[in-house]
């Protein structure tokens, strides 16, 4: 009995790290990322901006992301994900509170990227996939993976509450209650972080001391320890930028479909709250899939995988286009589309088995920085062919284009070389 009540202080410090910031990313999912297309609407029409200028707002927020991707990794690696995600949190809340004297296109733009995307990005997305890449070697897809579910667990509770609250009280009283979840639920979970597993006298995998012999490292990367490329290192490799090629064509298509979900579904002709409902469904099908993705991802040669899901990713946009609105269609097109969501986790354990832990952040600034480039256009493409057209067919139809040519690349990715390392199998 008194071996059994000692027992949960003897788990790995790194699953508490995981836990504290999977609470900040579910909260950061359901109040922030979910909330997008559920604010689409109604700003527009309360500030008479077409779907392009609407559009824009969104994607020129992540274009400051991904400028800030860079710095905030580096800053992350310099300084630890702790202080930053304290700093985010407090900041993302302030400026939804901000967020809700806006009454022009420019001062909605400027709070929302200047005070809101600083925040979020450096906190919600650099922070804590740096966090597991130093906690986690062996799970490490796993433990991305729990992370990235935690946003769609997020969405699957919160979005469609807030989504009432926004059809019924308003934008202003939903961007009130997300300001005050970011600085009264989240800020206080970033204390709990621990930067390393050093910092505890641990190893990533969670050993006290390094252990005596070689630890067996997963089949598909390279030896612990001999990946650690400095950022002008992984990007002369062509594996870096075939990522980043792949990730962009992804994200094109995602954001775009993403941001757009709840007016592409009005077009459909479904209700705007009851396609409110349906965005918590499909991030309710995302949970699931973004921890059968990491087992999987931790079991199988990850580019390979990301190939795989990119193409399920299409055939979900297929059933979108060639359905007519009706639940089965959707039914269909939502699980699908929720793999896509899935690979955000794969994707950074693949960055990071590729370029090892310390300079992982900063790496994945690089990235973010390149692949926003996708991000930015996917959505006013959208916004720009719907105010001309009056349709979504084009957006889907290229949408389709980008994910098929993604998965092609992702097919196409394998381990860089560091020079006197000798290759390893990647299959």
């Amino acid at each position: 009995m008194r071996q059994v009540l000692k027992r949960p202080s003897n788990i790995f410090y790194g699953w508490k790290v995981l836990a504290a910031a999977s609470w900040i990313r579910i909260l950061g999912g359901g109040f922030h990322t979910f909330a997008l297309s559920i604010f689409f609407l109604p700003v527009s029409r309360e500030l008479n901006l077409s779907r392009t200028a609407a559009s824009l707002i969104f994607s020129l927020s992540r274009a400051e992301g991904a400028l800030e991707g860079p710095a905030a990794g580096y800053l992350i690696d310099r300084f630890g994900a702790r202080i930053i995600m304290g700093i985010g949190c407090l900041t993302v809340g302030i400026g939804y509170l901000v967020l809700t004297q806006a009454h022009s296109f420019l001062s909605f733009t400027l709070i929302y990227i200047f005070i809101i995307s600083i925040g979020f990005g450096a906190s919600f997305m650099h922070s804590p996939t740096a966090l597991i890449n130093h906690w986690f070697y062996r799970r490490r897809a796993l433990a991305l993976a729990i992370t990235s579910a935690a946003f769609s667990l997020g969405g699957a509770i919160f979005a469609p509450v807030l989504g009432t609250v926004v059809h019924q009280a308003g934008w202003r009283t939903g961007a009130i209650i997300s300001g005050a979840v970011f600085i009264l639920l989240a800020l206080p979970a970033s204390r709990l972080i621990c930067n390393t597993p050093e910092m505890k006298g641990l190893t990533p995998l969670g050993s006290p001391k390094p252990l005596p012999e070689p630890v067996i490292s997963p089949a598909h990367t390279a030896p612990a320890g001999k990946t650690d490329f400095t950022v002008r290192r992984a990007l002369k490799t062509h594996s870096f930028w075939l990522l980043v090629v792949g990730t962009l064509l992804r994200m094109f298509g995602f954001t775009a479909i993403n941001l757009h979900f709840i007016p592409i579904l009005v077009w459909k002709g479904i209700p705007e709250q009851s396609a409110a409902y349906y965005l918590g469904v499909m991030a309710a099908f995302s949970i699931p899939t973004h921890l059968i993705l990491g087992v999987i991802g931790d079991r199988f040669f990850r580019p390979r995988l990301l190939a795989i899901a990119m193409a399920i990713g299409t055939a979900g946009l297929l059933f979108l286009l060639l359905g007519d609105g009706n639940t089965l269609s959707l039914f269909l097109f939502l699980p699908l589309m929720s793999v896509v969501e899935g690979l955000f986790a794969v994707v950074w354990a693949t960055l990071g088995d590729f370029f090892g832990r310390k300079h992982f952040a900063t790496i994945r600034g690089f990235v973010t920085l390149f692949v926003t480039l996708g991000s930015m256009t996917g959505p006013i493409f959208a916004g720009r062919v719907f105010d001309v057209s009056g349709s979504y067919t084009l957006v889907l139809q290229v949408c389709i284009v980008a994910f098929s040519l993604s998965s092609l690349v992702y097919f196409l990715m394998r381990p860089p070389r560091m020079e006197g390392q000798t290759s390893f199998n990647p299959a």
